[in-house]
């Protein structure tokens, strides 16, 4: 029986989706590792190579979901990449040699195996990660990591692992149709994308586990209990434990940040970033442009604006006058928006 692994990016997340890759296949070079890809390749860009770097690569024109481009056009990147992870899981579980299945966010790289991942699938239909399992002590603490995780989560989702047993089949297919109707990045309304969903799955499910060993799932909202470090031998800890895989969240943007004002007494960290930032930039390709989403264009190359998604989405009348709205010209949803500014003006322009 094989495990499945598999993430979801763009092109724009290419170089990160392939450190994960490789960190996997040095850790576990058994486990068959997928990539999911919401986006259609540059022209410059060959796609045959990444046939190579990983083990099946999905489109998300792939994965039989019905009305595909009116869809699509509802989410922005993060809601997209994140929407298609649930029929993405439910693909995999159906393999018949599908033992289980791990998602693990682009933006992770693995230092060491998971076995207590694969341990606890023995027994548990789901494996969750918690953003923290410490309490915090100090007030802005409180407010990035407690406050945010009541806000966008209590389990971070950039890593789940389901056992392919009816129960973690029957969790799959629940969080799946969540996703395909409700993955929003919506906090007033209770939501975020795919992770607030699964706050649910202890109430709803049978027998879930809760991985709060200090070595997954590294991140900046909760490395104020787990400091990193690096022995004499070069092995990695985190709060004492061997660090198994590190959260990358946002590097080069707003995560640094949060990284700075939670580790910035680890040379440690900062030796890890570099680490990661070089091997980004050299997994990188240079035929993708800085940025680059198909899907968050117009046909004519014209950028779609949020509150141009958000009223489609809103709109039953305007999905069915306009079944794919990435179309320009006459006739188009691209030319109804500029026809109607004002009700756009609602949304946010």
């Amino acid at each position: 029986m094989t495990v499945y692994c598999f993430t979801s990016a763009t092109y724009s997340y290419l170089g990160r989706a392939r450190v994960l890759a490789k960190t996997v296949r040095e850790h576990h070079p058994d486990w068959v590792f997928c990539l999911c890809l919401c986006d259609v390749p540059p022209q410059a860009f060959d796609p045959a190579m990444d046939r190579e770097m990983f083990d099946e690569v999905v489109s998300v024109t792939e994965l039989g979901i019905p009305d595909l481009p009116a869809w699509m056009f509802r989410h922005n990147i993060v809601e997209l990449s994140t929407a298609v992870k649930g029929k993405m899981l439910c693909r995999l579980l159906e393999k018949p040699d599908a033992n289980s299945v791990v998602y693990i966010d682009p933006d992770i790289a693995i230092f060491n195996p998971l076995m207590h991942v694969m341990d606890l699938l023995k027994n548990h239909p789901v494996v969750l990660t918690p953003h923290q399992t410490e309490p915090e002590t100090h007030p802005q603490g409180i407010v990035d990591n407690e406050i945010g995780s009541l806000k966008r989560g209590i389990y971070n989702l950039g890593f789940m692992a389901i056992a392919n047993v009816p129960e973690g089949r029957r969790i799959a297919e629940w969080w799946r149709d969540r996703l395909l109707a409700y993955c929003r990045d919506d906090a007033e309304n209770g939501l975020f994308t795919d992770q607030k969903w699964c706050d649910l799955i202890p109430a709803l499910f049978e027998n879930p586990a809760i991985l709060r060993n200090p070595g997954y799932n590294v991140a900046s909202w909760n490395l104020s209990h787990r400091p990193i470090r690096i022995d004499g031998h070069g092995q990695i800890f985190a709060a004492d434990a061997p660090l198994r895989f590190f959260h990358f969240t946002k590097v080069d943007t707003a995560g640094e940040v949060m990284l700075e004002r939670y580790g910035s007494e680890s040379i440690a960290l900062f030796e890890l970033l570099r680490w990661y930032r070089e091997a980004i930039r050299k997994q990188q390709p240079a035929e993708v442009p800085a940025r680059y989403w198909y899907y968050g264009t117009y046909e004519d190359g014209t950028p779609i604006r949020r509150p141009e998604r958000l009223i489609y989405r809103d709109r039953k009348d305007l999905q069915l006058a306009f079944p794919d709205p990435y179309r320009s010209g006459p006739e188009s949803f691209q030319s109804w928006c500029t026809l109607h500014k004002g009700e756009l003006s609602e949304k946010g322009i």
